[in-house]
This record gives structure tokens, C-alpha cells and sequence, in this order.
């Protein structure tokens, strides 16, 4: 097995990907998309030409949720995935994460880059709003599915590490704040926090000087 990974360090849905490959403990090969030749090879893998991507000689899996279920099929354990209803639940908190947090905030992103609406930025923060004290209400002491580390969390990690610079999380939602903090805290995540730090000044508008 010759894992190729197209990502950037800075990228959400990137540290998705290698938070995955990095619970497992397995080795690939980090082909930055910054770099001409493997951004070219981009742009040939992939129907839309955005990342990451991951090849396994000849099987090519674009979107980081697939990536993760991929990654559970050829190396099992540890699961990131559970069987049954938690990973029925696993699956529902990825798409929230991915589409009401990552998503939703991404429209304040767009807002600063040209690319978005006030209106569209202002619909995101509502949203975002929503999102929060609805996780708020769900989380407990632990991770976002009984005690095991899980796809929810993977997702969770850039999309709440994002979108609390766009929108900062509310004090009073001190369940979410404390997930939060225990998400950068974890070595998979931390990593990528630390990788991702060089690239800050790519945020639109100017990274908060935390975290």
C-alpha cells in the first residue's frame, strides 16, 4: 500500500484527512499543493480541482469524510467509524460540523475574499449561532460520541477551531468552549494546529492572535 496525500497544512478539510491517517498510525506521502508538479496533479485527479485527495496506487478518493471511511476499510483499527447506532451518530455530527460550522462560517470567509453577501455572511452567523448552543446542549465531558475518539470529533477539530476565530464561541456555552480546548489539546489535532501555524497569515482578515 503507497498512500499519497494532496493537502495544505492550513486547510480545514485537509486536517481532517491527516488527522485520520494519523490515528492510525500510518505513513504516507505529503504532496503539498502549493508545489507546481503536485499541483498539477491536482487539478487531474480531482473534478473540481480542490483538496485533499488521497491515492492508493490506482484508487483515487477526494472528500475528507470518504477519506476517513476509506482509511477504516483498508486498516481497521483503530476505528474511526463505530458500528451501529454511534456510528449512525458519528456520521450525523461530521455533516453537522461540516456543514454548520465549517460551512456557515466559511460565508464570512467568502465575505472578506469578495466572494459572498452581508446578507449571505449574516445568514452564516445565524447558522453558526444555532449550531453552537445545539452542540452545547449535546456535548458532555468527554468526545462527541461516547468515549471514543470518533469521525465527529475529526471533523470538529478545524471546524470549530475556524470558525471560533470568525465567531467566537459565546461564554456562556461552556460546554462547547471546554470541547473545544480538549480538541487542540489532542496530539492528532495539535499537530496540525502546530503545522497550520506558518500559514496564519493566509486568513482573510488577519488570524486572532490565539490559540
Amino acid at each position: 500500500m503507497t498512500l499519497a496525500l494532496y493537502a495544505h497544512p492550513f486547510s480545514s478539510y485537509s486536517w481532517k484527512a491527516q488527522i485520520a491517517l494519523d490515528e492510525k498510525d500510518l505513513a504516507y506521502e505529503y504532496r503539498m499543493v502549493e508545489e507546481p508538479e503536485h499541483g498539477g496533479k491536482l487539478a487531474e485527479l480531482s473534478p473540481n480541482g480542490l483538496f485533499p485527495i488521497l491515492t492508493d496506487g490506482d484508487t483515487t478518493i477526494f472528500e475528507a469524510t470518504a477519506i476517513i471511511e476509506y482509511l477504516d476499510v483498508i486498516h481497521p483499527e483503530p476505528r474511526l467509524i463505530p458500528d451501529g447506532k454511534a456510528g449512525v451518530e458519528a456520521r450525523m455530527l461530521d455533516r453537522v460540523f461540516d456543514n454548520y460550522v465549517m460551512n456557515a462560517a466559511q460565508r464570512t470567509v467568502n465575505l472578506r475574499l469578495g466572494r459572498d453577501s452581508e446578507d449571505g455572511a449574516a445568514r452564516g452567523i445565524e447558522v453558526l449561532d444555532k449550531a453552537y448552543a445545539w452542540l452545547d446542549s449535546c456535548l458532555g465531558e468527554g468526545w462527541a460520541v461516547g468515549d471514543r475518539f470518533t469521525i465527529a470529533d475529526i471533523s470538529a477539530a478545524p471546524s470549530l477551531f475556524y470558525a471560533d476565530w470568525v465567531h467566537p464561541i459565546p461564554d456562556r456555552l461552556s460546554n462547547l468552549r471546554a470541547y473545544r480546548a480538549r480538541l487542540l489539546a489532542y496530539p492528532s489535532v495539535a499537530r496540525q494546529v502546530e503545522g497550520a501555524r506558518p500559514y496564519r497569515h493566509y486568513f482573510p482578515g488577519g488570524a486572532p492572535d490565539r490559540d
